[in-house]
């Protein structure tokens, strides 16, 4: 189990996504693309390689549609 401390919050737009897929080969476990190819928020980073995962992949979203809040 995490603390608090450890929690980092992902959130995505899939309005403004661009369909480049950086996210699902940075973090599959994470991410998704729907029908449309859009992205897609499976669930949240739990340990600490899928929150430097997720991070990851929000550093490489060429339309940066992916944030998140705490640590990396």
């Amino acid at each position: 189990m995490t603390g608090s401390g450890d929690v980092m919050d992902v959130s995505v737009d899939q309005s403004l996504c661009q369909g480049a897929a950086q996210c699902v080969r940075s973090a599959p476990q994470i991410f998704d693309q729907d029908d449309d190819g859009l992205v897609v928020l499976l669930r949240q980073p739990g340990s600490p390689a899928e929150r430097a995962a997720a991070h990851v992949a929000a550093v490489l979203c060429p339309a940066g549609v992916i944030t998140s809040g705490g640590p990396a």
